[in-house]
């Protein structure tokens, strides 16, 4: 049983926004110890396969700072090149951040969030994806108000929340130290309207139950719910 909170609590949660000058939108999302970065900048230029068909794009460069674990890690760019784990992850928050994003309003732009782990204690995904949407949030609403856009680019909020089992026992958003023994280890990104972006789901050797896998989902969506409230609040 955890000694903090109760099986079905979320960590705290923060998003500080506008933490970078430069940035076209910026926060610093905490889900408890995991602290990441995240960075959005608006590009006039679509990939070549996008050129002349109207549409934008959104895509995410993930990484973790060397010393955001407990021993440090080579950089991925002193190595030449990223890890399976980096671009998995990536993937993952530029898919999440595109589902919620009319691509055809957006226009002929690309849209790059930049999630840079600084301090790692599990959840790192989700976090990302989850401070990623207020980051895109503000260039979205940047760019609508410097070119006058009328039109909705964002269709709805999104959140992402780890939620697992660890010994037979359903548990939501979970730390580095349960992640590490959870029998059932699961991601979920939902948006504000309930609609599923992603779930992934692996058992660590171990077969879990539709019922088991139930109690995971419900947990996610107490836990996504409570994520998009504290993104509303941010970008009141």
């Amino acid at each position: 049983m955890r000694k903090d909170r109760s099986f079905n609590q979320m960590r705290e949660i923060s998003f500080e926004k506008n933490v970078n000058i430069h940035a076209d939108g910026s926060c610093l999302v905490k889900f408890g110890n995991t602290h990441v970065l995240c960075l959005a900048t608006i590009d006039d230029k679509v990939p070549r396969w996008l050129k002349n068909t109207g549409k934008g794009w959104v895509t995410a460069e993930y990484g973790m700072l060397p010393r955001s674990t407990n021993t440090r890690m080579d950089r991925e760019a002193a190595k030449g090149k990223q890890s399976g784990r980096t671009q998995e992850i990536q993937r993952l928050i530029g898919r999440s951040l595109r589902s919620i994003v009319d691509l055809s309003n957006l226009g002929e732009r690309q849209i790059k969030i930049d999630c840079d782990v600084i301090q790692a204690d599990g959840g790192t995904r989700t976090a990302a994806i989850s401070g990623g949407f207020v980051s895109l949030y503000i260039a979205i609403e940047k760019l609508k108000n410097n070119y006058n856009i009328q039109k909705p680019i964002i269709k709805n909020y999104i959140g992402a929340v780890s939620a697992g089992i660890i010994d037979q026992k359903a548990m939501l958003d979970l730390n580095y130290e349960e992640d590490s023994k959870a029998q059932v280890d699961a991601n979920f990104v939902i948006c504000d309207t309930g609609e599923i972006s992603e779930i992934q789901v692996t058992g660590e050797e171990y077969f879990f139950s539709n019922n088991e896998f139930s109690e995971i989902f419900e947990l996610a969506k107490k836990g996504i719910k409570e994520i998009i409230e504290i993104q509303k609040k941010a970008l009141d």
